[in-house]
């Protein structure tokens, strides 16, 4: 693997400066499939708190909002990222909805059942554990509460160069059984483009 192959890796896994602000917007428009779909399954009341980890330049979380009014919370481990996902969600930050921190998923700062909602694309390829982090975002989910776990296909991730190291990949029955084994029992997996990408729903 080429030591540019390497660079672009690291970025996808840790943002930063201007080569990880462009990588994200490219990452923006393979995307798209993954923002409408996750969009369109997350149903949170106005006001309620939806937490996005690995928030990147804040994408995701500025389509949840432009469909409801939401308090947007999100974890990411760039502080470049942050200050980029602040810059696109300027009107929720003004209105005090808004709440991004820099920091790991496998050690939430949040307390127990807080938010309505999790949701995650293409982020738990570089959890350094994923039972943990999976265990963390069930400990901060309300009752019967979801987390949408978004991610490319093992087979689609292996066409690609840059995903040669760095990246875990993951088949869809392996999620499952390591969402069970962090405490979750109502897991549902759903195609968004086939052959591609699929969507974990893991229901506290």
């Amino acid at each position: 693997m080429s030591k540019l192959m390497e660079y672009i890796s690291s970025q996808c896994g840790n943002p930063r400066g201007i080569v990880g602000k462009v990588c994200c917007m490219v990452m923006n428009k393979m995307n798209q499939a993954m923002y409408k779909r996750t969009v369109s399954l997350v149903d949170v009341e106005p006001g309620g708190r939806v937490l996005d980890i690995g928030y990147g330049n804040g994408y995701l979380l500025r389509a949840l909002d432009q469909k409801k009014n939401l308090n947007l919370y999100g974890v990411d481990i760039s502080n470049d990222m942050r200050l980029a996902a602040t810059k696109r969600n300027r009107k929720a930050a003004a209105e005090g909805r808004l709440h991004l921190s820099v920091g790991d998923c496998c050690d939430l700062i949040f307390k127990d059942e807080t938010f309505a909602a999790v949701t995650s694309i293409n982020t738990i390829y570089f959890w350094s554990d994923t039972v943990k982090g999976l265990s963390e975002i069930r400990r901060v989910l309300k009752p019967k509460a979801c987390f949408y776990n978004v991610v490319y296909k093992k087979e689609y991730l292996d066409t690609l160069k840059f995903t040669k190291s760095g990246f875990k990949k993951f088949e869809p029955m392996t999620l499952v059984e390591l969402g069970r084994q962090a405490g979750f029992r109502k897991i549902r997996v759903k195609t968004i483009v086939k052959g591609k990408s699929y969507v974990v729903i893991y229901k506290k």
